[in-house]
């Protein structure tokens, strides 16, 4: 069965869309079948990926508004090997047409239930924002990667992007869990890095990823070449490091299978 994570942080700037786009590539590397849904307008995640978003006909929005079939839109990123569904400015529009339509939370997750069985990970960007494209993205995913800078006002933001993660998994989607704190832009030489990392570890345990992403100017430039930095350099820091943090999903993953796997035995 598929894994669906949102990769969510209503703080702009801190890794979204390079964790995205990375993560994405590096489970590609790992031989897994990819699925990369661009749910911000800027469209980032989609040039990021090399396509570009201006030249598309077909985009997430059309897929959320029913103008499309979801089959219709995927495009492949030639860089990075995995299928994209992508987005542009139009998707803007979406939030407010959306509004009146049926099932609104829900319209993600009835599109990606038709496609899921195609991709071993389906990776979803979110906006900056707790929005109704961020709601159909908690609606529809199995698990939140959260991806923070090691500040103090990271901390704050967190608490709310929690209650809200909460309200979703009591009202909508019970399947629905913080599936691990990532840091991101880790300078382990600043006090106040080490401080906040240390209170996250306090407050979430083995949730917070051991990988952390490093602040690396090979991972900062691969974007503007529409490339992940695997491809972008793969001897980079920024590379090693997402290929570490694919890793050790699968890991988690593999020992939280087998763990569902153990029955309980039967009382006599």
């Amino acid at each position: 069965m598929s894994k669906i994570y949102a990769i969510a942080n209503q703080k702009g700037g801190v890794g979204k869309t390079t964790t995205c786009v990375n993560l994405a590539a590096s489970l590609v590397a790992t031989k897994k079948r990819v699925l990369l849904v661009d749910l911000d307008p800027q469209g980032n995640a989609t040039m990021g990926s090399g396509v570009d978003k201006s030249a598309v006909e077909e985009s997430v929005y059309d897929v959320l508004t029913d103008r499309a079939a979801i089959a219709d839109c995927l495009v492949v990123s030639e860089e990075g090997k995995y299928h994209v569904l992508p987005a542009n400015g139009d998707l803007t529009a979406a939030e407010v047409e959306m509004l009146s339509l049926a099932n609104k939370e829900r319209r993600l997750d009835t599109v990606l239930k038709q496609v899921a069985s195609q991709y071993d990970y389906i990776l979803i960007d979110c906006p900056p924002s707790l929005n109704m494209l961020t709601l159909n993205a908690l609606a529809a995913c199995h698990g939140v990667i959260i991806p923070m800078q090691c500040e103090y006002y990271a901390l704050e933001g967190l608490s709310a992007l929690i209650g809200t993660i909460n309200q979703i998994h009591e009202v909508l989607n019970p399947e629905l869990k913080i599936e691990g704190i990532l840091r991101t832009m880790y300078d382990p030489r600043n006090s106040l890095t080490n401080e906040v990392s240390a209170q996250l570890h306090e407050h979430f345990g083995d949730r917070v990823y051991r990988t952390c992403i490093p602040r690396n100017v090979r991972l900062a430039e691969a974007p503007s070449y529409g490339q992940p930095v695997l491809v972008y350099d793969r001897q980079s820091k920024g590379a090693m490091a997402y290929l570490a943090l694919a890793g050790e999903l699968l890991r988690r993953n593999e020992q939280g299978d087998a763990a569902d796997s153990i029955q309980p035995e039967t009382a006599h």
